[in-house]
């Protein structure tokens, strides 16, 4: 679902509320799970899932595909999501 298609549906559910008030709800939301990522703490959703920070290790010995060289590939973060058993379970029904 597309950020325009959600402020729509939040929209007709909520009509008392304005579209840029709407666009704030959904930034502010979005911005403090960012921030608590950047600040690698894990946002928990219950019902819903989990997003938290994975460290990947760095590889000393990683090749290129297309050439065969030997490369480094340097440690990253990348961001995780874990879904709650609820979630599971409505998804499979």
């Amino acid at each position: 679902m597309s950020r325009p298609k959600l402020i729509k549906q939040l929209k007709s559910k909520h009509p008392k509320l304005t579209k840029s008030q709407i666009e704030l709800i959904i930034d502010t939301f979005f911005d403090s799970i960012f921030g608590a990522l950047m600040q690698r703490k894990s946002v928990e959703l219950r019902g819903f899932g989990t997003f938290f920070v994975k460290e990947i290790k760095e590889k000393h010995s990683a090749r290129n595909p297309k050439t065969g060289e030997v490369i480094y590939v340097p440690k990253k973060n990348k961001i995780r999501f874990r879904a709650s058993k609820k979630f599971k379970e409505f998804l499979n029904q």
